[in-house]
């Protein structure tokens, strides 16, 4: 759930995961529902998480190593996830826009689009055009 904007965020109280969805605190509420995989990754990194630091008080999902131990500091920021990805030649950004054009090209729905990746329906619909461009009706040409 990692957007172009700020990064939001993700309590792990809000984290119902067996109910397959998550609550992201942007500037409202915003419910995600979660894709398997998505889902298994979650349930995996929570797992590893407490198996690391049971004893933290940070409430929030993504933590690292050095906000694990203060809960007064933000939760891992937008550079860390950064460098875990630029190694392998990925931005945030680029990564996010795939998974949607992936998931654009297995359903065709936009709907489930908006759900899963918390985006306008003006978007999914993008993403569903750039997917099946043969579905596009003539007065989008």
């Amino acid at each position: 759930m990692i957007c172009s904007r700020e990064q939001p965020d993700v309590l792990r109280e809000e984290a119902p995961l067996s109910h397959g969805r998550l609550t992201v605190r942007r500037d409202l509420r915003h419910t995600v529902y979660l894709d398997e995989l998505t889902h298994t990754l979650a349930a995996d990194w929570l797992r590893d998480r407490y198996r690391r630091w049971p004893l933290t008080s940070n409430p929030y999902l993504l933590v690292s190593q050095q906000t694990v131990a203060d809960d007064r500091l933000p939760p891992v920021s937008t550079m860390v996830m950064r460098d875990i990805f630029r190694p392998l030649g990925l931005s945030l950004s680029k990564l996010r826009q795939d998974r949607i054009l992936d998931k654009a090209r297995q359903t065709a729905d936009p709907v489930h689009l908006m759900r899963i990746f918390g985006i306008a329906a003006e978007t999914a619909m993008k993403y569903i055009y750039a997917a099946h461009p043969e579905r596009r009706s003539a007065l989008w040409r």
